[in-house]
């Protein structure tokens, strides 16, 4: 087997997009990402006669998330209130260059549902599936065998099958409608809420105990209006919005002095509103620009 010359400097930097990308659909998050990126690099470093060095980085990524995972299972449970992932305004991220076929695996709704799956299984299917590594590379990135990687694959598919969520593309329709919902919300419409919304819409906050936040799913489009409706009237914060897109979706960003003080990410479907979520954890939005 002929060997890859040796990496020359830079090199790394070539491979860093992909890095990010891979530990930020596995974690959740961005500032953890870039520190498991950062380990890589400093590994990378310490390393000579690297044979593959895209597999070779994305098994040191892969299974120093995993471990994260792992140990981060038990804060997660102690957690108040919904858990969600870390928003990232992607044309201002390291993942600005990904391909539009990409943006359905970094939206809020497909990175909650990920939460379901096993760590083993999450990298399985993210390695296989949106970064198309073989089954060959996948043996050798985690360390199991061709037919143990197959079958954490299927698990990961099944699982996921009838619960992905879909993924619309017109933006100017999804904004159109992200833009009446607010209107309703600071005139206090709520048919007019209940009207954007599927009837079966979930919506999903995450204050993480430090700003106030709906410690359980909302469910139904009633409830949800009836919500947001009440968030509204008792909230006394002087907040400015901006419409933007956050991790590929449409997103209305709440600021308080010019500061990040919530992100509302939009699933739209049939041209309803099916899913919200809405992180408010201020620990969560230093990825979100100031104005």
């Amino acid at each position: 087997m002929e060997l890859e010359l040796l990496p020359m400097p830079g090199e790394f930097d070539q491979h860093r997009p992909m890095l990010f990308a891979l530990a930020y659909r596995m974690l959740g998050s961005a500032s953890d990402a870039e520190d498991i990126v950062q380990e890589a690099w400093l590994r990378w470093e310490r390393t000579n006669n690297v044979e593959r060095p895209r597999s070779w980085l994305a098994s040191v990524v892969s299974n120093l998330c995993i471990d994260q995972l792992k140990s981060a299972r038990s804060r997660r449970e102690q957690y108040v209130g919904p858990w969600l992932p870390e928003p990232l305004v992607i044309d201002q991220s390291p993942l600005a260059d990904e391909k539009t076929e990409l943006a359905e695996s970094v939206s809020m709704a497909f990175l909650v549902l990920l939460e379901s799956l096993s760590p083993l299984e999450r990298a399985v299917f993210l390695l296989r599936e949106v970064f198309d590594y073989d089954y060959a590379e996948l043996a050798q990135i985690l360390g199991r065998s061709e037919e143990s990687c197959r079958q954490l694959l299927s698990r990961a598919r099944s699982y996921l099958k009838d619960k992905r969520p879909r993924f619309e593309t017109n933006e100017q329709e999804q904004q159109q409608i992200v833009g009446r919902f607010l209107q309703a919300a600071m005139s206090g419409d709520l048919k007019g809420l209940e009207s954007l919304l599927a009837q079966n819409a979930v919506a999903l906050s995450d204050g993480g105990g430090k700003r106030h936040a709906a410690r359980v799913p909302v469910i139904g489009a009633a409830k949800i209006a009836k919500f947001v409706l009440g968030i509204a009237r008792v909230n006394t914060e002087e907040l400015e919005y901006r419409f933007g897109r956050v991790n590929h979706q449409p997103a209305l960003l709440l600021y308080s002095k010019g500061e990040p003080y919530s992100v509302q990410m939009f699933s739209i479907e049939n041209g309803k509103i099916a899913r919200i979520h809405s992180v408010l954890n201020p620990d969560k939005l230093r990825a979100i620009p100031s104005l």
